[in-house]
């Protein structure tokens, strides 16, 4: 039998989904989003008309918000998961988040008006203490169905993509 700390390692699940209508502005949570194959979310101001973006969704763990004291949403990612490995992951794994695979792309580097956007004091700081937490950038590969993520939908590492295919 496998145990919640070993099973928490290689999988997890989807805590929160938020839609980023507009730059600058408050994320609008939603229950499910539609997954775009090499575009990200729909209605996302990140979907990209473009493709191959490597910045189609941001996805955060929720032990990184609850260490800075913030919620889902709040660094302005999409996908907000319960899912502590997911800092340790390398660009090009693929998860599998709902009806969409993901390929992570790399750490999202905080910007410097993350801050601002939050009405923190000391910005600086903030963006500092962000440094290797702020998530992972990922763009969507693969969509089985309608291609929904859903709240409460797994999260699974599928290993990584063979990068001689791309």
């Amino acid at each position: 039998m496998t145990t919640p700390t070993a099973n928490h390692a290689t999988s997890g699940r989807v805590i929160s989904l938020q839609i980023l209508v507009g730059h600058r502005e408050r994320p609008e949570p939603v229950r499910r989003a539609k997954a775009l194959v090499d575009h990200g979310l729909e209605g996302d101001v990140h979907g990209k008309k473009k493709t191959g973006s490597h910045r189609q969704v941001l996805i955060v763990d929720r032990a990184t918000l609850q260490e800075l004291g913030l919620q889902p949403g709040d660094l302005r990612e999409q996908i907000t998961v319960d899912f502590p490995a997911l800092e340790t992951l390398a660009a090009g794994t693929l998860l599998r988040v709902g009806e969409a695979t993901c390929e992570l792309t790399g750490p999202c580097e905080p910007c410097t008006h993350i801050g601002q956007l939050l009405s923190v004091t000391d910005t600086v700081a903030f963006q500092q203490e962000l440094q290797g937490r702020r998530g992972q950038l990922a763009r969507v590969v693969a969509v089985d169905g309608e291609g929904f993520i859903r709240v409460g939908d797994s999260v699974t590492p599928l290993g990584s993509r063979d990068r001689t295919q791309v």
